[in-house]
């Protein structure tokens, strides 16, 4: 999945949770994609701009995909699409890739409500 429309989710989401209330903190889980961590932080920063997340604290989690090759036995993470293809070690082609591929918001932190305002 492209980072900027991944980003655009996480904080699209996030604002439906908030109902209005300001968010202080996110904690994503990112199962599968080959993405930059750096990259989707900073594309969160940028869509929350101008809304309740704005400024918010970001905890990603990512959880890599596995392939596992059926011809040496080699089980690994996923670093690169090629891998999908065929086992970065001996090359074969008869391989199980495994794992989950969801982005889900686990948590929102909100600001504390500011006490005895009027």
């Amino acid at each position: 999945m492209h980072e900027t429309g991944l980003s655009e989710a996480i904080v699209a989401a996030a604002v439906r949770r908030a109902a209005g209330r300001r968010v202080t903190g996110l904690r994503v889980r990112i199962g599968g994609h080959a993405i930059d961590p750096d990259v989707v932080t900073q594309g969160i920063q940028v869509a929350a701009a101008g809304t309740v997340v704005a400024d918010s604290a970001v905890d990603l989690v990512l959880e890599p995909m596995t392939v596992r090759c059926h011809q040496c036995g080699r089980s690994e993470p996923i670093r690169d699409h090629l891998a999908m293809v065929a086992c970065p070690r001996c090359g074969g082609v008869d391989i199980e890739v495994g794992g989950s591929d969801d982005v889900v918001l686990e948590s929102i932190t909100l600001a504390s409500p500011t006490m005895g305002a009027v």
